[in-house]
């Protein structure tokens, strides 16, 4: 038998979360749902779930801060932001606050859950990786930190996932459209321009070796040299 997942919804619309929670749990999901984000923080202390559906706009407290103090105790635990904001600087703060993935309101049923599969798969998959060499630093995805002798430095969950694949890809081209579709859910405009500044700060962060590139080929995606 399979593991039924916990799922900790937080939507201060109390039909919308209705609907979501029903339709999860026809999918033999559990599914708690709160209504702000205080009631949303006292119900992952107790119910330990596997994956946070978090709204951004919410009384009492808002999404992106539940997220924030989330991340202080667990590190590792995926969160979806659920917004009807669609502008880049919502998108990157939603990520650069810990989030996994950002779903735009209106969607459908399909999509969440095919996000939340998705993001629960990846996650796995990055259990079975301790640290991963690139040139002379050394990443580390369980505390998803890279180093550098004896400089440390802290990654995004954005940060961590982008860094993964480009290193499971060394010195091939990772494809934009893939990755986009991988880790944004969609390769539009806006998640592209977001994911260029997420590529941004990994050069930033791996400077200090000089053999080390990310290139940008033209028309095709991203190369990672070491």
């Amino acid at each position: 038998m399979s593991k039924i997942i916990k799922v900790l919804l937080a939507e201060d619309e109390p039909s919308l979360g209705q609907i979501v929670k029903e339709s999860l749990e026809t999918r033999n999901f559990e599914v708690f749902h709160a209504l702000n984000g205080e009631e949303a923080y006292k119900a992952y202390q107790k119910n330990l779930p596997d994956i946070l559906v978090l709204d951004v706009m919410m009384p009492k407290k808002d999404g992106f801060t539940l997220a924030k103090e989330i991340r202080v105790e667990n590190k590792h635990l995926p969160i979806i932001f659920l917004t009807a904001k669609s502008q880049p600087k919502d998108v990157v703060e939603g990520f650069e606050h810990g989030g996994n993935d950002y779903l735009k309101k209106p969607f459908s049923m399909e999509e969440l859950i095919v996000r939340i599969n998705a993001l629960l798969d990846r996650i796995e998959l990055k259990k079975n990786y301790n640290t991963i060499n690139i040139g002379n630093y050394i990443f580390n995805y369980t505390k998803q930190v890279l180093s550098f002798n004896d400089e440390i430095k802290k990654l995004t969950h954005r940060e961590s996932e982008l860094l993964f694949h480009l290193s499971q890809n060394k010195n091939e081209i990772l494809d934009r459209s893939f990755i986009l579709k991988k880790l944004w859910g969609d390769d539009d405009f806006f998640n592209a321009r977001s994911m260029d500044v997420f590529i941004s700060k990994l050069r930033k962060k791996l400077k200090r070796d000089e053999n080390i590139q990310i290139i940008n080929v033209r028309g095709y995606g991203y190369k990672l040299i070491c």
